[in-house]
């Protein structure tokens, strides 16, 4: 089906890519991005990542399930897809001799109805850089010469992968705002990123794979609720854990002690933080060091992560993991 109008334009249901030797890659995984939608494919180094990618992109056959792109199939449709996306691959094999504005000549020749070349650099902050020799570039430079060849066609599909690597902060920070920018003028990007930050900050949604099957899916809210929140605090002199109100009330999951120093695991942050400051105000004591927070996206990625391997339920484990 024609993606014009169509809710969803990357489509995948039970994807397979199995290997020679009979290695499973991606065991049968599904999922779909909207359009104008950032999403992003998160896992660990061999979760399947690059592996899913480049079947989305049309550059192998998929062992098994279904594959669409814009409502076509990305590689026996080639000729239709092709010349609606994007794609920045992990390094890109640049002539070294060229300078950045004959690199970008070259790949606009082969790009359907490219923008001119200075506007794709000038999107990259790379204008400055327009007759430096390739080879003389650093490397966070060839990554945002990559991405100004991924956007020289205007794309409807942006495939993004690990888009930030070798960017300083200022670099990624301008990178995350041009991708944003993007995403709000209607281009559907899928991201590869070992940055979970990165993900956190632009994703509207997100799967983490673990051993090419899908561990997780939801927005990164919606993933990392899935871990108990944390509050960290210094006891007062003179006070042990027992002097606190019980755990339980506090709607406390589990706890550790290092010292002077507690950390308490909650679901119910707020509530469990009510009422351990009450306690203190009442007690005429000070907190000190006091750490509020709920869980990060890299917490909720290494629990999942942990608890696939582990092949344990997310309950489970984390009464395992924290219990009293």
């Amino acid at each position: 089906m024609e993606a014009n109008g169509h809710e969803h334009v990357i489509e995948v249901t039970d994807l397979r890519r199995v290997y020679g030797g009979g290695f499973e890659a991606v065991g049968g995984i599904s999922f779909s991005v909207r359009r104008g939608e950032i999403f992003a494919l998160l896992g660990t180094n061999g979760a399947g990542k690059t592996s899913t990618v480049e079947l989305l992109e049309g550059l192998a056959v998929p062992t098994g399930g279904r594959v669409r792109v814009l409502g076509h199939d990305p590689y026996t449709d080639r000729a239709l897809v092709r010349p609606r996306t994007g794609v920045m691959l992990q390094e890109g094999g640049f002539p070294s001799e060229l300078t950045v504005t004959e690199t970008t000549r070259m790949w606009a020749g082969c790009v359907s109805g490219a923008r001119p070349p200075q506007e794709a650099l000038a999107l990259v902050g790379l204008t400055g850089k327009a007759g430096v020799r390739v080879k003389q570039l650093s490397g966070g430079e060839r990554r945002r010469l990559d991405l100004a060849l991924a956007l020289l066609g205007d794309p409807e599909v942006l495939f993004l992968d690990e888009p930030t690597t070798g960017l300083d902060a200022e670099g990624r920070r301008d990178t995350w705002d041009l991708v944003r920018a993007l995403r709000d003028g209607g281009t559907t990007v899928l991201l590869t990123t070992h940055y979970l930050e990165e993900a956190e900050a632009l994703a509207d949604r997100l799967a983490i794979l673990h051993e090419g099957r899908i561990a997780a899916t939801g927005t990164p809210a919606e993933v990392t609720a899935s871990r108990p929140s944390r509050i960290s605090f210094e006891l007062p002199e003179g006070y042990h854990l027992g002097d606190l109100p019980p755990l339980p009330e506090l709607h406390v999951s589990g706890h550790e002690v290092e010292g002077r120093v507690v950390r308490l695991r909650t679901r119910e942050l707020q509530r469990a933080a009510t009422k351990l400051l009450t306690w203190a105000e009442r007690a005429g004591v000070e907190l000190r060091r006091l750490d509020v927070r709920s869980a990060s996206l890299e917490e909720a990625f290494l629990g999942i992560a942990r608890e696939a391997a582990a092949g344990t339920s997310r309950t489970s484990a984390d009464e395992k993991e924290y219990a009293a």
